[in-house]
């Protein structure tokens, strides 16, 4: 069976060439230039975009975000302590750069929803991604069948309620069965559900 040319892409952006002349390197020392979230023609990634639910119609944008890499180090404390009790280092956000990236955007763009988002670079301090976004009230969207679900009241500021691809990863909502009972509907509506 003959391989579809997002196949080829796709197989393209799992071994990305990194010497110092390749494209991805020369994207890379552009994009620290630009705006941490600015709006782009098309998407980088067509076969991963596509794969996700973005098409190439009025209706959907793709803005490129760039959020920092790296753990979470939060300020020295003033009182004493312990080294160990200060807790600088070694703390991990309970939610992911990803997560970050996409709800960022939605800030920049309020009339938008996202729909969802991938990774397209990083350097040595951001991660880059490209988020799909989409206007709920857009003619062209209300009448397509396959996203007018996105219109409904229901998926208001979907992204910031964990409702997106990086979300529901985020929430524990990957796994089913057992070790996995106590996520849904949710960690906090499950800790509730007992009193």
């Amino acid at each position: 069976m003959t391989k579809s040319i997002y196949e080829y892409i796709g197989d393209q952006w799992k071994k990305p060439d990194l010497t110092y002349k390749s494209p991805y390197k020369q994207r890379l020392i552009q994009w620290r230039k630009d705006e941490n979230y600015l709006r782009v023609d098309k998407p980088l990634r067509i076969d991963r975009a596509r794969s996700l639910g973005y098409k190439a119609k009025p209706g959907y944008i793709v803005v490129r975000a760039r959020v920092r890499r790296g753990g979470l180090r939060k300020p020295t404390i003033k009182g004493g302590r312990r080294p160990a009790a200060k807790g600088i280092s070694k703390i991990t956000m309970a939610k992911s750069i990803h997560r970050i990236a996409e709800e960022r955007t939605a800030k920049h763009y309020p009339n938008m929803e996202v729909l969802n988002s991938y990774w397209v670079g990083e350097d040595g301090k951001h991660h880059y991604y490209e988020v799909i976004l989409v206007d709920p009230v857009h003619s062209s969207i209300m009448k397509d069948k396959n996203i007018n679900w996105i219109t409904d009241i229901s998926n208001k500021r979907r992204v910031m309620r964990g409702k997106t691809s990086a979300g529901q990863k985020g929430r524990g909502l990957r796994y089913k069965g057992k070790g996995a009972e106590k996520i849904r509907p949710s960690i906090r509506a499950n800790l509730s559900r007992g009193k």
